[in-house]
């Protein structure tokens, strides 16, 4: 029986490193995988402006996920109105995320940053939700406050706020 398609993937555009793009994601992500590399024949070359025989688009998957992306020139940028969101149990799994998505990238606030390529991602622990979603008004408060004063997300420094202790150190 066939594998069904994902019915709904993102589909990033890259100026011309969507290979090397893929390549640092699946190398970030267990469970990951570059799964079919297209590349573009003389007639779409010459439509699209790229030499006969460059990666026109290359399928991956992060964790299941499936992604495509294309080489498709300078046209469009990345913005911060569209990023990908990597839930995380642990505080390792925060930095590991953390560390190897925003190397060579942005870091920002609140778990968000920009990586090399432009992408935008949220690494978010997953007790934050739950925190900020805390039917007290007080401590959900305090995490909310806690969380605009980070770049990477402490979740020890999210608990010492929800607890009302004194902020740990980020």
């Amino acid at each position: 029986m066939a594998k069904r398609m994902q019915r709904v993937t993102p589909f990033l555009w890259f100026d011309d490193r969507a290979e090397e793009a893929a390549g640092f994601y699946v190398s970030i992500f267990e469970n990951s995988r570059i799964t079919s590399i297209a590349r573009y024949d003389d007639e779409s070359a010459r439509a699209a402006g790229r030499p006969a025989g460059s990666v026109m688009t290359v399928a991956f998957e992060l964790d299941g996920q499936e992604f495509t992306a294309l080489n498709g020139g300078p046209v469009f940028g990345f913005t911060e109105a569209i990023s990908f969101v990597v839930r995380c149990d642990t505080q390792d799994e925060v930095d590991h995320f953390w560390e190897q998505l925003s190397a060579g990238g942005q870091e920002v606030q609140c778990g968000w940053l920009k990586d090399r390529f432009g992408v935008s991602w949220q690494v978010v622990p997953t007790v934050l939700p739950e925190m900020l979603q805390d039917k007290d008004r007080a401590r959900s408060s305090r995490v909310m406050a806690a969380m605009l004063k980070m770049k990477k997300i402490s979740i020890e420094g999210l608990r010492s706020a929800y607890e009302g202790r004194v902020p740990a150190p980020s």
